[in-house]
């Protein structure tokens, strides 16, 4: 699997998004990244769902630890990416949310609209989704990771026939103490 610690990424985009995709992808290749671009020419570029699939499926298949994808609002690649196995999107509109895709939520794919993200605030979104990975920055919150993993652990184990059969409830759930919020925490 290509790591983000190995600063490895892929990336895709749609018509829509292509041109908030160059700048990112540029960012990251000055920041030393290897970025593999699924559509490297806007004429090439297929509809929003068709790369979304062909980027979520770079994440389903073990490829790539993380992706990100760009579309017209993030919306709809971000949907069509989500049907692949094993891939966590995230649609961020602010850097907080960004970041707060991989701390908490263990996002493994950052889907971005490029309708009203200008290039740098898109590029330090990347930067904190492709740095950040569940529970960094948050060491003082007791149970912070622990509650986080099982919310990501069992996302990723959903079995929505179990769930229907235990009447819509999640099967033998598990629990975790989240201790108080620190004071001063500002997201």
């Amino acid at each position: 699997m290509k790591m983000t610690k190995d600063r490895l990424v892929v990336v895709g985009a749609d018509f829509a998004g292509f041109p908030l995709k160059e700048a990112v992808k540029q960012h990251l290749i000055e920041r030393g990244w290897t970025v593999e671009d699924l559509t490297p020419s806007v004429e090439g570029c297929d509809m929003y769902h068709r790369v979304g699939f062909l980027v979520g499926s770079r994440i389903s298949e073990g490829e790539y630890e993380k992706a990100l994808a760009f579309c017209g609002t993030g919306m709809g690649i971000h949907i069509a990416a989500s049907k692949c196995p094993h891939v966590h999107s995230a649609v961020a509109e602010t850097l907080p949310a960004a970041m707060r895709a991989a701390t908490a939520n263990n996002a493994n794919l950052l889907a971005m609209g490029a309708f009203w993200k200008a290039p740098r605030l898109a590029q330090a979104m990347a930067d904190a989704f492709l740095e950040g990975s569940l529970g960094d920055g948050y060491g003082d919150w007791e149970g912070f990771y622990e509650y986080h993993r099982l919310g990501y652990e069992e996302c990723e184990q959903f079995d929505y026939e179990a769930y229907k059969a235990n009447g819509f409830r999640v099967p033998g759930p598990k629990t975790v103490e989240l201790g108080p919020e620190p004071t001063g925490l500002a997201y």
